[in-house]
């Protein structure tokens, strides 16, 4: 049986951008988990209309309708009032649940030393314990309280209120899935697999026109029943799958001929990332790591150190954008900077070495470029990097030329790092 769910994501900071959404996503993939195809994310500002507009269609073809803000103290929390009105129920103030929040404000004052809680805020908890008649109370991890609401005339999807805040909305999440109401919303969901396949260096064409081979070709019977997209960010291409178990076959033919045309290009067929991939090989292989950065300024270093576990392999690193700093921390020759200059080659080399040298690791990891839009010449224009890796007997160098903004540049040179890091272990084994 296939299952669907709606979801509504409320803010006007959201809305309009000052705000990304990890709410959506993050529940898309929960829902995933239980079988549940997301239909469709729906984000609406804080107005009434809007918001009560979105839950009416939602309703009309979803099995479940979730939504995500809009439960604080304040006038434009509207939520937890216009789910009431969409769902045909009056609110009613919940004792109860007012004592609770009461007493979680009261400690929150306290912890952060404003003095015991006002009139003021009397009426906004006041406004949080106002639920819906028949709605099911979901424990507040912030202040703000969870709702199932199940709509008065028995007709309908039941409507599950969430907070906006992710660090209130995730906790609430098995205690939402838990109810008896959402429950039975989604009881018969058949399993719905999805798998990420990860490649690098192709261009998109290129796989645009196997999966095209495949799906009239040999592969036709079974691709009907696969969902598949794909994504080119950062450089890398995602090839994401999602299919029930009877279709495992089809995936696993599709699989097949993306390992067979693109090889080593391939170089995530389980869902990990690139990061993920480098961690692993440089835990397997013992390996040790340093960066020196000119204009990614530590980006690279802190990238890798978002792994868990990173100080294993990752020892330190340098940020070294004056050519001064590079001689002084990192020893490279001052006449080879005043010779070839800093975007170059030799002194990427030199940085790498520098780095490696100086922490005493396996390997080395250097930046030098210019990220723009100023500072280019014609012969060394914005956009153009020179990263190398380093190891004791070899130095593995790329130059890039990359386009677009300051920021892209910065970023997908990050990217181009970690999979020269990549290439580097996988191809050569244990250094």
């Amino acid at each position: 049986m296939v299952v669907r769910a709606g979801v509504v994501v409320t803010g006007t900071e959201v809305l309009t951008g000052r705000v990304p959404d990890a709410n959506g996503p993050w529940l898309a993939e929960r829902l995933r988990l239980l079988g549940v195809d997301v239909g469709r994310i729906v984000v609406v500002g804080d107005r009434r209309d809007d918001l009560a507009e979105a839950m009416r269609f939602l309703a009309a073809d979803h099995h479940l309708v979730i939504t995500t803000g809009g439960l604080g103290p304040t006038a434009d929390d509207l939520t937890a009032e216009v789910v009431a009105e969409v769902q045909g129920r009056a609110t009613h103030l919940d004792e109860v649940l007012e004592e609770q929040i009461t007493e979680i404000v009261a400690g929150l004052h306290a912890q952060r030393g404003w003095g015991p809680p006002g009139r003021a805020a009397a009426v906004g908890i006041r406004k949080q314990a106002l639920v819906p008649e028949g709605a099911h109370v979901l424990a507040p991890v912030g202040t703000a309280p969870g709702l199932v609401v199940p709509p008065a005339t028995g007709e309908g999807p039941p409507v599950v209120v969430l907070p906006g805040p992710p660090g209130e909305l995730r906790p609430m999440w098995e205690d939402a899935v838990a109810d008896g109401l959402v429950r039975a919303a989604v009881a018969g969901a058949d399993e719905l697999r999805q798998a990420t396949v990860r490649l690098w260096g192709p261009p998109e064409a290129e796989l645009a026109e196997v999966l095209r081979e495949h799906e009239e070709g040999g592969g036709a019977a079974g691709f009907a029943a696969l969902e598949v997209t794909t994504c080119l960010r950062d450089g890398e291409l995602e090839v994401v799958t999602r299919y029930s178990p009877d279709a495992q076959p089809a995936y696993d033919a599709l699989l097949a001929v993306l390992h067979a045309h693109f090889g080593d290009r391939v170089f995530s067929d389980d869902g990990r990332s690139v990061d993920e991939v480098v961690a692993d090989l440089l835990r397997a292989q013992g390996l040790t790591l340093a960066t020196a950065e000119s204009c990614t300024a530590g980006l690279l270093a802190g990238r890798i150190a978002d792994r868990p576990g990173s100080s294993a392999y990752l020892l330190g690193g340098f940020v070294t954008y004056a050519d001064e700093v590079k001689t002084s921390q990192l020893g490279v020759d001052p006449d080879l900077l005043a010779r070839v200059g800093a975007v170059s080659e030799e002194v990427a080399v030199a940085m790498a070495r520098g780095a490696r040298e100086r922490l005493g690791t396996t390997l080395g990891v250097s930046v030098t470029g210019v990220a723009g839009p100023d500072g280019g010449t014609p012969e060394k224009p914005a956009g153009l990097v020179h990263v190398c890796v380093s190891r004791e007997g070899r130095d593995e160098q790329r130059e890039l030329r990359l386009g677009g903004s300051r920021a892209h540049v910065r970023a997908r040179t990050v990217v181009s790092c970690l999979h020269l890091l990549r290439e580097l272990l996988t191809t050569d084994g244990p250094v």
